[in-house]
């Protein structure tokens, strides 16, 4: 059978499978780009909307995450050995206490104490917002609380944050620490078990 290219019908098949194939082309893309969306949205939270509020653009805010993820993979971040786990668990068993006569003091030695265990992990501790988009990659949940507490510290030195300011710097460097220290909670435990 041979084609006749001055039948219009034959140019109209032609037409329509290049549509088709347009068509499923453009769909393609769109699913992908909308499950890279979705996963994006899925792994950095509200750290995702902070991207996309600082850009202005979808995609240059899903190119700086992608760029973090990126980042954190070259990193050699590890588990403690027993004895660094012991000590900060020790270390920050002593400020909890010392919080009550000393607040400031302790809250700030608290930013302390996350950034040396952030250290020990293998995370750069340059600036804060490297340390916050470093932590939005693994542990995205955190990273508002990082923020808040961050604020409170900021405000420690100029002598301006209520005790109940710092009670609340307290209750996020805690969380954070549980989970650098990748503390499992009872149910966790129970799960596992």
């Amino acid at each position: 059978m041979s084609l006749d290219f001055n039948d219009p019908a034959v140019w109209i098949t032609a037409l329509v499978i290049v549509l088709v194939i347009v068509v499923g082309i453009v769909l393609l893309v769109a699913t992908r780009r909308k499950r890279k969306t979705a996963e994006l949205r899925r792994r950095f939270g509200s750290e995702y909307d902070l991207c996309l509020r600082e850009d202005g653009s979808r995609r240059k805010a899903e190119a700086r995450l992608l760029a973090r993820v990126r980042r954190m993979e070259r990193l050699k971040i590890r588990s403690l050995t027993p004895a660094e786990l012991d000590r900060y668990r020790a270390d920050w068993e002593m400020l909890q206490s010392r919080f009550v006569d000393h607040p400031r003091a302790a809250v700030t030695e608290a930013d302390d104490l996350v950034i040396a265990l952030m250290q020990t992990r293998g995370f750069p501790v340059g600036d804060f917002d490297q340390r916050a988009a470093d932590l939005s990659v693994d542990h995205a949940r955190l990273v508002q609380s990082y923020r808040s507490a961050n604020a409170i510290i900021l405000r420690v030195g100029a002598n301006q944050s209520t005790t109940e300011e710092l009670r609340t710097a307290m209750i996020h460097y805690r969380a954070m620490l549980d989970e650098l220290l990748e503390v499992k909670t009872p149910i966790e435990q129970r799960t596992l078990v």
